[in-house]
């Protein structure tokens, strides 16, 4: 039986949510952005007023008001897009119980199996009244047999519209637009393609798959698929979650690191981060991996293994550091960094004790970051810190754990918690 798999997105999702609770500002220009002050000033969202001056999603705030001097600039309200979130997929749920969600405003859907009467067509039209009227915000849905094309369809035409794309018509209707424009196609992908001279959908479709591979790795043959309608992922049920691979943070500094100690106060600060999240998912981590980039945006990734598997905030921080020192030489100050714990394994499994390791300490470490993570629940973040954390003010009050809770979902199941 042929799949029919919906992507619903809310229309501009958070500015949406905003004009919603503001009826004063719905036709003015409006962007959610992050906090300039802690760096995070990029356009998250805009309505159509917004768009209108050509402000785009994440560009900085002084690019957007350079456009469009009068805006609005509105600090994100994440808990109230959850609600809305929920309440989207609460009307998903009465069509279908595979849902997948993609961030926070867009999901696929198979409808195939769901027993409704209609076609997805019918369906998808549904669902985008019942999100106008039950909600009070917009959604575009595409149509298709597979999830790449039901997002491009879903991104094709808004707001509030249904787009199909089928077997017959994919050619005619996904080929011509610009390679960017498939999932997964980033800036760095997209220039390399076109140093090749392939600027469409259709050009991805028609080169070499061997090409492709020479020019990206095993990615490029997995976009070739894209292009060519060939993607069979499954759209995951309600409850299904992927195997968790890694727990990770990262964070653009408040300024920028200029020396190890820099450095080495940030990897506490996000160490702690994914040291807690993987004592709350029941995990241990036997690698740990960092991302660093420049203040001229060139980044780096590097990871190492740890000579005990472990979930202490001390060891990933420390483990970290010697990766960094090995690898940076300083050129040039950090704008943002990130810690990650990789190869992950059952918290209270069996394992190896060490000969050399001093085992008594190590688990007091683990009872005592245990203690921290009640008496931050019951007393907050910063009711308890650590001395180093105390030398710049700037650097020791991030709170990246509750500061950072919103990410996509990946399309793979890849099992990151990001």
């Amino acid at each position: 039986m042929e799949r029919v798999i919906l992507h619903a997105d809310l229309n501009n999702f958070y500015a949406s949510v905003e004009c919603l609770y503001n009826p004063e500002i719905r036709n003015k220009p409006v962007a959610v952005c992050g906090d300039p002050e802690a760096r995070h000033g990029i356009v998250l969202a805009k309505n159509y007023p917004a768009k209108a001056t050509g402000i785009k999603t994440g560009e900085a705030i002084w690019q957007a008001r350079q456009k469009c001097p009068g805006l609005i600039v509105i600090t994100p309200n994440f808990p109230l897009y959850l609600r809305f979130s929920r309440l989207a997929r609460g009307i998903y749920a009465d069509y279908t119980d595979q849902i997948e969600p993609f961030g926070l405003d867009e999901a696929w859907l198979d409808v195939a199996h769901s027993g409704i009467c209609g076609n997805g067509i019918q369906i998808a039209d549904e669902i985008r009244e019942r999100i106008k009227t039950e909600m009070g915000v917009t959604a575009s849905v595409g149509v298709s047999y597979n999830k790449i094309f039901a997002k491009l369809g879903s991104d094709m035409k808004k707001p509030d519209a249904t787009t199909v794309i089928t077997r017959d018509n994919y050619k005619d209707t996904v080929w011509p637009l610009p390679a960017e424009d498939l999932l997964y196609v980033g800036r760095a992908t997209q220039r390399k393609l076109f140093r090749y001279g392939i600027k469409t959908i259709g050009d991805i479709a028609n080169a070499s798959p061997r090409l492709l591979r020479s020019m990206l790795g095993k990615w490029g043959e997995v976009l070739w698929s894209f292009a060519n309608g060939q993607d069979a992922s499954p759209v995951t049920r309600l409850g299904e979650e992927g195997v968790i691979k890694s727990v990770g943070n990262s964070i653009t500094t408040p300024r920028d690191l200029r020396n190890n100690n820099d450095v080495q106060m940030i990897f506490y600060v996000l160490s702690e981060s994914v040291a807690a999240r993987m004592r709350e998912h029941g995990f241990k981590c036997r690698t740990v991996q960092i991302h660093i980039r420049d203040n001229t945006l060139f980044s780096f990734e590097a990871q190492g293994k740890l000579s005990q598997p472990t979930n202490v905030s001390s060891a990933l921080a420390e483990k970290a550091m010697q990766i960094f020192s090995a690898k940076y030489d300083w050129e040039r100050p950090i704008r943002s960094a990130g810690v990650r714990g990789c190869d992950l394994i059952p918290a209270h499994g069996e394992e190896q004790l060490s000969l050399f390791e001093d085992e008594e300490r190590r688990m007091k470490q683990e009872k005592l970051e245990e203690t921290v993570d009640v008496l931050r629940r019951r007393f907050g973040h910063f009711s308890v810190q650590r001395a180093v954390l105390l030398r710049d003010v700037d650097l020791g009050l991030i709170n990246p754990k509750e500061d950072h809770v919103i990410h996509p979902v990946a399309f793979f199941k890849g099992g990151k918690l990001s």
